[in-house]
């Protein structure tokens, strides 16, 4: 027998933690409320972008550099990144260009988080982590920081960063100037992309664009937040983020 959907209750009815006041509570109710708010919101925007039309199709195979059996590298296909009976593939494109001494300390502590989170993505969906230094190197930092879940690839020799913005080469001027980068130079860049197979062909579906719109103060990036449980976590103390800016140690 199917079981009838509750409707929301007309008054809702609060828990008290020990010895709060009534300006507290009052205080509480109401954020409350903008969080049952912002709960549809986000919930809005996800139905949105599960709505999106089409994108475009991949603009070629991408061959990366990725670990063979014996731990020498191998060219490894996005098309490979499929695997069967999981249409919808995420890729994180790393900060640790060849040029850098040693990568981003951004991307190193969502990527802590998303190791531990990796094998339960992969009961539904294709992850890979891409950077652009060679993949022994790439790899040398992942044991280093003892990642055991990610999948990581160079890009090294192919265009993908490039063509998906996970540099600045293929920004327009008018975006470089808007985002403020400097004239002349390069930066490899976070971006997650998201694609989609549909039969035979691979898709572009979705990325964190709002990467590259323009910065409001207190409000740069922010395009991977809601997978990024430390600044999840610091937003709920009452000092909030600060000026806290994260390390490859402490």
């Amino acid at each position: 027998m199917a079981v009838a959907a509750r409707s929301a209750p007309q008054t809702l009815h609060h828990i008290h933690f020990p010895n709060e006041n009534a300006r507290y509570r009052t205080a509480r109710n109401a954020l409350l409320a903008e969080e049952m708010e912002l709960r549809r919101q986000v919930e809005r925007v996800a139905a949105t972008r599960r709505a999106l039309p089409p994108g475009g199709e991949l603009k070629e195979d991408y061959a990366f550099e990725g670990p063979g059996r014996d731990g020498a590298p191998v060219r490894v296909r996005l098309s490979d990144l499929f695997a069967p009976g999981k249409d919808t593939l995420a890729i994180y494109s790393f900060m640790f260009g060849p040029e850098r001494e040693r990568p981003c300390p951004g991307c190193t502590h969502f990527l802590d988080s998303l190791d531990g989170a990796a094998a339960h993505i992969s009961q539904r969906m294709n992850l890979a982590v891409v950077a652009k230094s060679p993949l022994r190197r790439i790899l040398a930092f992942a044991q280093e920081r003892g990642w055991r879940h990610l999948y990581l690839l160079s890009t090294a020799g192919n265009s993908y960063d490039h063509d998906y913005f996970g540099d600045s080469s293929g920004l327009s001027a008018a975006v470089r100037q808007q985002q403020e980068f400097t004239p002349g130079e390069e930066w490899d860049m976070p971006i997650l992309n998201v694609f989609q197979r549909d039969g035979a062909k691979i898709r572009h579906f979705w990325g964190s664009e709002l990467l590259y719109v323009p910065p409001e103060p207190g409000q740069e990036y922010r395009h991977n937040d809601l997978l990024d449980p430390v600044w999840n976590m610091f937003d709920l103390a009452p000092e909030g983020r600060g000026d806290f800016q994260p390390k490859l140690a402490y």
